[in-house]
């Protein structure tokens, strides 16, 4: 438009498809005037009409606009109530629809048809806070393990952690308290394990030195969990001390002492821990769990120093800067 307008201003005339323009464009005045059959003053009276019309054409056009986008709201609003009235009416479709809503509030994907009963059964027990018996949970993490999610096991975990604290807090037994720990954690919780260790460290104070090991051990992991790691160090060893045969206390100190920097302490101590009957898979979990939880730069440190004392032991750990966060 500003370069017809240009062309006419300097009394040259207008090309073919600039012609074709201004009649698509329905700027007819301005057409006559570049042709030369209508006046300037001609022009400013019927460009003015052309303005006029123009404008009440385009009120029109939105307010045709604003009745389409009101009828196509009333008719999905229509359409969605007649879906879930046909819904109500069909429980089968009601049925599929609140499994399909359930596997999506846990992130639930693709179940076969051959797991499909029981991972539903699963789902729902845990949906509505009810415990899942061992066997059953078992059962979903070796047969169906691709539809146990992070959020699946963070609902289990929570059940079993409020199930166990009842639990101790009715009967004072100590384990109830320590496994409660353990799942508190798991449950991406581990203030509440901090505050059960703590009531039943005190409570404990002279009982067996396994339960008060295994107590100090649960509450460090939370402790770490939290980056309170001098603390947590404090514990494991106050936990080794104690039953210097278990190696639990040793995985604790080998995780804290590579998160504090004092990697050749935190190679000992997994050593410590395998010596003692630790699987290498679950040190090696361990291991990754830590890397994952420190810095790239610290990553990287790690996983040199490590592979520098025992290159066969630790060959996984080859490019661990980027397996540790995929981990």
């Amino acid at each position: 438009m500003h370069g017809i307008l240009v062309r006419m201003n300097d009394g040259e005339a207008l090309t073919e498809v600039s012609l074709a323009w201004l009649q698509k464009a329905g700027l007819a005045a301005l057409y006559d005037l570049a042709m030369g059959t209508i006046s300037p003053e001609e022009f400013r009276t019927r460009s003015a009409g052309e303005r006029s019309r123009r404008k009440i054409t385009a009120k029109a056009d939105a307010e045709r606009e604003r009745t389409l986008l009101a009828e196509r709201a009333a008719y999905l609003e229509a359409a969605s109530k007649a879906n879930f009235e046909k819904m109500e009416s069909d429980p089968g479709l009601r049925r599929r629809q609140e499994a399909r809503d359930l596997r999506r509030k846990f992130g639930v994907g693709y179940v076969e048809p051959e797991h499909y009963p029981r991972v539903m059964t699963f789902i729902k027990r845990l949906d509505s806070g009810k415990r899942i018996s061992p066997e059953e949970f078992a059962w979903v993490s070796s047969r169906a393990e691709y539809c146990l999610t992070g959020e699946l096991q963070t609902a289990y975990h929570r059940i079993e952690a409020e199930a166990l604290t009842l639990d101790w807090n009715e009967t004072g037994d100590a384990w109830a308290a320590i496994n409660a720990s353990a799942h508190w954690r798991k449950a991406n919780e581990p203030q509440q394990a901090v505050a059960i260790t703590a009531t039943a460290s005190a409570h404990a104070r002279k009982g067996l030195p396994k339960i008060r090991s295994a107590l100090m051990t649960t509450r460090g992991g939370a402790l770490r969990d939290l980056k309170r790691f001098v603390e947590a160090k404090d514990l494991g060893l106050q936990a080794h001390n104690l039953t210097p045969g278990d190696y639990r206390p040793c995985t604790l100190l080998g995780a804290v002492s590579l998160q504090l920097g004092d990697l050749t302490s935190g190679h000992a101590w997994y050593c410590k821990a395998e010596a003692r009957g630790a699987e290498r898979f679950s040190v090696d979990q361990d291991i990754r769990a830590v890397l994952a939880r420190v810095s790239k730069e610290e990553r990287m440190r790690i996983s040199a120093f490590l592979f520098s004392q025992d290159p066969e032991r630790f060959k996984w750990l080859r490019g661990a800067g980027t397996e540790a966060q995929r981990s």
